[in-house]
């Protein structure tokens, strides 16, 4: 079969996207508004961008319920902060009490019984029981689509600090993937877990 955009409902185009792009990491981002309040959140459209300066991105899409910014972008124009908090198996339950769309009164870290952990740069708390937390500074945004229901911003953020847990990290700055347990996101309610790991090295080049 065969599907152009513009030739397919747009919410029929999404489900082959997000269907077959998979799996995908997820940023529990939380952020802070004007007045302190925390905000937590997940975003499945995230990954790492360059090293110099070490650099991560996560895509926020407008909300399904109203179409208005997620009060995750908000707190990130005003504040220009945020923290990218890395979902294990086990707190994928939590994660997934957080993903409702809450209204901005809510505290999330309250919903998904996780405890608020001091960050070391930023003004955001981490997730403390999270195994790898990710402090930034916002970089750009980048608007892309029209305003309408399924258009997004690109947030960039420059990482400044990572905490990790002690049982994940392993000698000369490795982490130990089967400890970190990670979660991946696939499509509808589905999610991934660790599985089988292969270890494929790299050939030299042929000259």
């Amino acid at each position: 079969m065969e599907f152009t955009a513009s030739e397919t409902a747009q919410k029929d185009f999404w489900k082959l996207i997000t269907g077959s792009i998979v799996p995908r990491p997820i940023a529990w981002v939380s952020t802070i508004n004007e007045e302190g309040k925390p905000n937590l959140a997940p975003f499945s459209f995230f990954n790492a961008v360059c090293a110099k300066p070490p650099t991560l991105l996560f895509t926020s899409n407008l909300r399904g319920t109203d179409g208005n910014q997620k009060d995750t972008l908000n707190n990130i124009k005003t504040n220009n902060e945020f923290v990218v908090n890395i979902v294990s198996k086990k707190l994928l339950e939590a994660m997934n009490q957080s993903a409702t769309e809450y209204p901005s009164s809510v505290n999330e870290f309250q919903i998904a019984g996780v405890t608020p952990g001091a960050s070391k740069i930023v003004n955001p708390p981490r997730v403390a029981e999270s195994p790898v937390s990710i402090e930034c500074k916002l970089s750009q945004i980048v608007k892309i689509g029209d305003g309408g229901v399924g258009s997004g911003s690109i947030v960039i953020g420059e990482i400044l600090h990572v905490s990790i847990a002690d049982e994940v990290l392993l000698p000369n700055h490795k982490i130990n993937i089967t400890a970190l347990d990670p979660v991946s996101r696939l499509s509808g309610p589905n999610y991934g877990v660790i599985g089988e790991i292969i270890e494929l090295n790299r050939f030299p080049p042929k000259l």
